[in-house]
């Protein structure tokens, strides 16, 4: 069951600074340096004890936390918080020679090796027992400790392993099949098995999608993706639940990865009691992108605030090339986080490692060893900002009236190959809807189908593929009750099970629509159109690529027109009266700069306008205080000078107090943190 009484307002009464601290890679005479260094860095919280399962248990059921011991009471006697690792990520050499079925195989076939980390299948019941014991051994011994603030479970769940095929989850896999249908005549049904002549008579017959002479059933595949899911997520309450029992009032999570395809995190939101997830991207990586993913994260959980619980400081070291951030980056990014809603901000590593093989990913203490390099400085700088901001931003929180409409499931079963087209990337269309919103500075929320919609005014929902038990009615409300709705191409296709629902497509989404797609035409990548608008505030000529659609229109009126191939005059954009709002349809992938018109007169229509005028490449965040007073957060990702025009009134800016009106100037990687003054 969801967690129902977790204390994140607790954790988040100031804003989290810190890092991944590995002191069981150094001599423990360097421990008291650190401590120094972290104080002076103004650290308040470290990760500790992620990778330590083979320190904590060096043999089977015999535990050593002598050394955990000393770095707990040295974190309490500093005043610094222990984000506190159960350590199962990795599990001990030992393991695997003791309980082989541990090691995860591939669709292949192949078996994985320890040697690295997370060699484990989710479904072994000898490691879910083993990790258990270790558990209940840590929540039991540091239950009462002072350092002890937050529980993080294991890490990065399903980065380098995120499905096993082995004979553990061929069973479990079956298990949760007879549990979701019931019976074989109800699973036949639903995955249409009596294509290629697949239709199962035994539960032992089914199988995980492991290598085949041809594609393996869609709805399989989708199930599959929909188990392991649930898999790994049932590894972390198999672990949350012992820890919750013996420590009710520490907040248990771990970390996320943000737009990471195999896990659906809506679903495991409700779990968690804090979202938290590692922020990587490259130099070169846009700060919309960026951006979208804190939206995600913070929408995780209906806006609670989360946290950032790695980024680099510097250079990663898995990239091809890992150039250095130029000065100002790392706090540009840092302040990004907290803009868009984080309450906290904490970097990989504290210092950087001699052995294996991250010891060139940068770290707040580089190999140096000391404070003098550039990176620690600008982390202490980072902190010192963060310190005093944390009185007046901990407790507010982002509100938004547009949302983005994204479904995990959805996102496994349109990418599913063979299928229309390889080019669909439904990732990649989430952000090209968000991205003029960003550029706009509307905020932003990610929603799940089975979201609380309320409060909206703006509705984007791209690709709409696959249509769960609901989705259509809950859109038709959304609009009904006066809700500004765009949704585009390929929508509306099949049901839950990715089998296509007939009678025409959109299906479901007809009588929203007003219209019926009578085809579609999938691209390749030289193939182009135009779609021309002849009247109105979105005339113009633009091009568009990727997808056509052969409309009829059943009530909704033609916008926008294809110029040219066999459907030339047919309707590309549509709008459709429904109740007291309207459904937008997009029959193309318009062109970056339509896609910012048009979006630009949905906001108007649905009564949202841009938190700042700001010039391009000048991010604009806002959160709101408990006693409803504005705190902008203005970021300039441009390498030049710009100027902001300020809304009528006052700001302070912090932390520094100065009062501010009219403009404000920002210097290349700037940030500006104004507070609305009454």
């Amino acid at each position: 069951m969801p967690r129902q009484n977790s204390r994140p307002s607790a954790l988040f009464e100031t804003l989290l600074y810190g890092a991944d601290y590995n002191p069981e890679q150094w001599p423990a005479s360097l421990w008291p340096e650190d401590m120094r260094l972290m104080k002076l860095a103004g650290l308040n919280m470290v990760s500790i004890n992620i990778f330590s399962w083979a320190l904590l248990e060096p043999a089977l059921d015999q535990y050593d936390f002598s050394q955990l011991d000393r770095v707990m009471d040295l974190l309490a006697e500093h005043g610094i918080a222990a984000d506190l690792g159960t350590a199962t990520a990795a599990p001990p050499p030992w393991m695997s020679r003791h309980y082989p079925d541990i090691l995860p195989v591939t669709r292949e076939g192949l078996r994985f090796s320890h040697g690295s980390r997370q060699h484990f299948c989710p479904n072994s019941r000898n490691y879910r027992r083993e990790a258990a014991e270790l558990v209940r051994q840590l929540a039991l011994r540091y239950r009462k400790h002072p350092a002890l603030r937050l529980w993080h479970v294991n890490n990065e769940y399903g980065c380098h392993v995120p499905a096993c095929y082995c004979d553990n989850c061929a069973e479990a896999f079956r298990s949760w099949l007879q549990q979701r249908y019931g019976s074989l005549e109800a699973l036949n049904e639903a995955w249409g098995t009596t294509f290629w002549g697949q239709r199962y008579y035994h539960w032992e017959e089914i199988l995980p999608p492991r290598l085949t002479p041809a594609q393996p059933s869609p709805s399989l595949c989708l199930d599959y993706q929909r188990f392991m899911s649930a898999s790994l997520l049932e590894c972390f309450l198999n672990e949350a639940r012992i820890l919750r029992e013996i420590t009710p009032h520490v907040p248990v999570t771990t970390n996320l990865m943000g737009a990471f395809k195999p896990l659906d995190y809506f679903a495991w939101a409700p779990h968690l009691d804090v979202i938290a997830f590692d922020n990587y991207p490259a130099r070169t990586t846009p700060p919309n992108e960026v951006a979208f993913v804190h939206d995600l994260m913070r929408s995780l959980k209906s806006g609670q605030p989360h946290l950032v619980m790695e980024q680099a400081p510097g250079p990663v070291n898995w990239r091809p090339q890992n150039p250095q951030r130029r000065p100002g980056e790392l706090r540009l990014q840092s302040l990004q986080a907290v803009a868009r809603g984080a309450n906290g901000v904490l970097y990989f590593q504290w210092r950087q490692s001699r052995a294996g093989a991250e010891k060139f990913h940068s770290a707040i203490v580089s190999h140096d060893g000391s404070e003098r390099a550039r990176i620690f400085r600008e982390v202490e700088a980072i902190g010192a900002e963060l310190k005093q901001l944390a009185p007046i931003v901990a407790g507010s929180r982002l509100p938004a009236q547009a949302a983005l409409l994204m479904d995990w499931e959805n996102w496994w079963a349109v990418e599913y190959q063979p299928g229309p087209s390889d080019r669909l990337r439904y990732w990649d269309l989430l952000l090209a809807y968000h991205q003029p919103l960003y550029a706009a500075n509307i905020p932003v929320a990610v929603v799940s189908p089975e979201s609380n919609w309320q409060g909206y005014r703006l509705l984007i929902a791209p690709l709409l593929y696959l249509l769960r038990p609901g989705l259509a009615q809950k859109l038709e409300m959304f609009v009904a009750e006066g809700g500004i709705l765009l949704t585009t191409f390929f929508s509306g296709i099949v049901d839950a099970n990715d089998r296509v629902v007939t009678g025409g497509y959109p299906a479901e989404l007809r009588r929203l629509l007003g219209l019926r797609v009578a085809e579609f035409d999938p691209w390749t990548a030289e193939m182009r159109n135009t779609l021309v608008i002849e009247e109105g505030p979105l005339q113009g000529r633009y091009a568009c690529s990727l997808w056509g659609e052969v409309l009829e229109l059943e009530g909704a009126q033609a916008l926008g027109h294809f110029a040219s191939d066999y459907y030339a005059g047919g309707p590309a954009l549509t709008v459709h009266h429904f109740g007291q709002g309207h459904a937008y349809y997009l029959a193309t992938q318009p062109e970056e700069a339509f896609r910012q018109r048009l979006l630009t007169r949905l906001c108007q229509e649905a009564g949202l306008t841009p938190l700042l005028e700001a010039p391009p490449g000048v991010e604009v965040s806002r959160r709101l205080t408990p006693d409803a007073r504005n705190i902008y957060f203005l970021l300039n990702h441009n390498q030049q000078e710009v100027t902001l025009s300020l809304p009528d009134g006052h700001f302070r800016r912090l932390p520094q107090g100065e009062t501010l009106s009219g403009q404000v100037r920002l210097t290349p990687y700037d940030v500006a943190v104004l507070q609305e003054e009454s």
